[in-house]
């Protein structure tokens, strides 16, 4: 498996991305926004940070880079599409994720490690996982709290697309949401960093499962 790392002017969690990915036993390159070709790769990592400075709102301009079409090409495909942080702001201005990320209820900067649940095991990226498990990824976000309709929290819950929750809401998502995939779930976005808690000794050994769960997932289809 070979897996894309996305490049924005502004991304500063590229290489936290690409050594969680090369830990968990694949392979990975950085893919800088202005291609236009996404040929060779198996999956696609979107990082956190502030792409294009966060101009107008967060992830806006990411939306109309040349490397988007191939984002959405793999999502219709089926491959996996992972958006953390920045990542996840841009999954939803680009239509892939149902919703939006604004400022923190707050209106401050939010950077703690933070005890998270995992509401639903059954995913591709989180099936190493047990049923409500109790994870911890950092955070740090000014524009974190996810917002949706009660029309889409419903559809949210029918097909199971939630599957994390803060504990302790540090931003005012709605109902605790702090990560979801599309109905497909194959794409998946959350504000929590798992690639920043790749080890014990740094705080945190939480988000090796969710890479290993998105791996294994990919290798069971491809046997």
């Amino acid at each position: 498996m070979k897996l894309a790392v996305l490049v924005f002017p502004g991304s500063n969690c590229d290489r936290d991305m690409y050594n969680a990915a090369t830990k968990s036993g694949v392979e990975a390159s950085y893919v800088d926004y202005r291609e236009t070709s996404l040929e060779g790769f198996d999956g696609v990592l979107i990082p956190g940070g502030f792409s294009f400075g966060d101009y107008l709102r967060s992830g806006a301009m990411a939306r109309v880079a040349p490397i988007i079409n191939e984002v959405k090409r793999f999502a219709e495909e089926g491959k996996p599409v992972l958006g953390v942080c920045n990542g996840f702001q841009i999954l939803t201005e680009i239509g892939l994720l149902p919703g939006a990320l604004l400022h923190n209820n707050s209106h401050l900067f939010v950077s703690r490690n933070e005890y998270l649940t995992i509401v639903n095991n059954n995913t591709k990226f989180t099936h190493r996982y047990k049923e409500n498990e109790t994870v911890i990824y950092p955070v740090a976000h000014g524009e974190g709290h996810y917002y949706c309709t009660n029309e889409m929290y419903e559809d949210l819950v029918k097909h199971n697309q939630i599957i994390l929750k803060y504990n302790d809401n540090p931003n005012g998502s709605y109902q605790d949401i702090a990560g979801i995939t599309n109905v497909e779930g194959n794409v998946c976005g959350m504000m929590p960093h798992p690639e920043r808690a790749m080890e014990s000794l740094l705080g945190s050994d939480s988000g090796v499962k969710l890479f290993q769960s998105m791996i294994e997932s990919w290798r069971e289809q491809h046997v």
